[in-house]
């Protein structure tokens, strides 16, 4: 993905995860820096540009220490600071697609129009109901508003929308037999 992204010169922010020696060793200290990584991989090695932000946790989850995040970078000149916020809120996005596979329809389709029209109904269909359940499943209280979750399942939301469906396109739900089996 790396190589078609930097082969293709698109500009990108990935985060990265801890998994090796080396890796390990590059992503510890107390200073926000730009690092060299070479990706050995089933072809041929490739260079990647490491942006690593140190924060200081300051007693968040009783913890007083470094936490360094590291990204891959391409095609970015901003400094680690920057970077780590910018994924930070495009960290939404990301969750969102976890949030897609949960109202995903399955299909064995191969269009991918048609694969592309049900992820964005899916997504629609997850914000009206978190838009419904803001509006009318929130407590009126002092402070920031709390949903209550149970009062308005997803589950409960599909039925809604199915049975709407059902009686809206008049699907059939009854046949006439002419012959009654005794």
């Amino acid at each position: 993905m790396f190589s078609f992204l930097q082969k293709e010169n698109i500009p990108h922010i990935v985060p990265v995860r801890k998994h090796g020696r080396e890796l390990k060793k590059i992503l510890r200290g107390n200073h926000s820096r730009y690092a060299q990584y070479t990706m050995m991989g089933t072809g041929e090695p490739l260079d990647l540009t490491l942006a690593i932000d140190v924060k200081y946790l300051q007693g968040r989850n009783k913890k007083f220490r470094n936490v360094n995040l590291g990204y891959v970078v391409y095609g970015i000149g901003w400094n680690p600071r920057k970077i780590s916020s910018i994924y930070k809120n495009r960290f939404a996005i990301e969750s969102s697609f976890r949030i897609r596979n949960i109202v995903r329809t399955k299909t064995s389709s191969r269009n991918v129009v048609l694969r592309y029209l049900l992820t964005i109904i899916s997504f629609l269909l997850k914000n009206i109901r978190v838009s419904l359940q803001w509006i009318f499943f929130s407590k009126v209280q002092r402070g920031p508003r709390t949903i209550h979750e149970d009062l308005f399942r997803f589950d409960l939301f599909h039925l809604f929308v199915w049975e709407g469906l059902r009686k809206k396109l008049k699907f059939v739900t009854v046949i006439s037999v002419l012959r009654r089996i005794s």
